[in-house]
């Protein structure tokens, strides 16, 4: 039997979105209820144009790590924008491809129109993709940045 072939057949459908003026408390919240590690950010609720994505990642290392104070920021204040998408319909391999040269974890799923229906992360192709497609995105997004070292 042959494995999925498209970004609809392994995506988390309908995943939580914030908005740039969502508080990083209520985000941080957002992902622990949802058990996710970056919620997309949108334009606004009826349209769910995605313009950025926040990570728990983002939060720990640009606001909490830097000394903020994030009881009075937003999520526009740290996403990282623009978020990379794929439209439903792309091709499983273009999409690990979009992973592995843009070294991202996840990525934004949109429709037609351009509004987030879904989320494909390593954990939703680790459970839905063949292996050793699996294993060769996992192994190219995460060589480390030249700079990552000189950070801390």
């Amino acid at each position: 039997m042959a494995g999925p072939t498209m970004v609809r057949d392994v995506m988390t459908a309908r995943p939580a979105c914030g908005l740039a003026s969502t508080s990083l408390p209520d985000i941080a919240k957002m992902l622990i209820e949802n058990d996710c590690g970056a919620i997309p950010i949108v334009a606004d609720a009826k349209s769910r144009k995605p313009v950025g994505i926040l990570t728990d990642r983002d939060i720990a290392c640009r606001a909490v790590a830097t000394g903020k104070n994030v009881s009075r920021l937003t999520a526009g204040d740290f996403m990282t924008t623009p978020c990379l998408t794929a439209e439903e319909g792309t091709s499983l391999e273009d999409c690990c491809r979009l992973m592995e040269v843009n070294r991202v974890r996840r990525i934004v799923v949109v429709d037609g129109s351009g509004r987030c229906t879904g989320i494909v992360s390593q954990a939703d192709l680790a459970r839905r993709a063949p292996e050793a497609k699996v294993g060769e995105v996992v192994r190219k997004v995460s060589q480390p940045t030249p700079s990552a070292s000189s950070v801390l």
